[in-house]
């Protein structure tokens, strides 16, 4: 596949998008994907695929140390294999050895305001780390993160007042991607 986006590269993902839960990088993913014309990967549907239930369920019958070993292997696996889109989960930038793969990797932190992080998370989902006062956790998680994903990042695009379509021609204009 000489004419893909990224040919010339280093082989790996045509684009990695990070950034916390509630942000889009699945539904923006699958946007993005199809506009190139190529896979869309999600890690943390490649982790509840290998483990065999949800997110929210290793969490509470494993721990968070166990999700998060099973997540270093899924983004390593993704890195190394995939040629499309990828979707890491919003943790993932916390292991030193997943920032080390991304290094040099068409990267983009896609970023989300707290009011509307919660909207789109909704209350009542699944989330594991929002579980108790949504809102202070998201600002606590972020604050931790926030350096990391800027730290990985080729590019920020916020999706803040941005439809999905929006924000993935967004992402082509900042990696300056575009199918000819």
């Amino acid at each position: 596949m000489s004419g893909a986006p990224g040919a010339g590269h280093r082989p790996g993902p045509v684009a990695v998008l990070v950034g916390p839960m509630g942000v889009g990088k699945s539904t923006v993913g699958r946007v993005l994907a199809e506009r190139l014309g190529v896979g869309f990967r999600d890690t943390d549907e490649d982790i509840v695929r290998a483990a065999g239930k949800p997110v929210s369920d290793i969490f509470v019958d494993e721990g968070e140390p166990r999700f998060r070993e099973l997540e270093r292997q899924a983004v390593a696996d993704a890195v190394a294999g995939h040629r499309g889109i990828l979707a890491l989960g919003g943790g993932a930038v916390m292991d030193d050895g997943t920032r080390a793969l991304l290094a040099g990797l068409p990267v983009v932190f896609l970023d989300v305001g707290v009011g509307e992080a919660v909207k789109r998370v909704g209350l009542n989902a699944p989330r594991p780390l929002l579980a108790v006062n949504p809102r202070q956790r998201w600002r606590e998680l972020m604050e931790q993160r926030r350096p990391l994903y800027t730290e990985v990042a080729r590019a920020v695009v916020t999706t803040d007042d941005r439809t999905p379509e929006e924000a993935a021609e967004a992402v082509l204009d900042a990696l300056e991607l575009r199918k000819s």
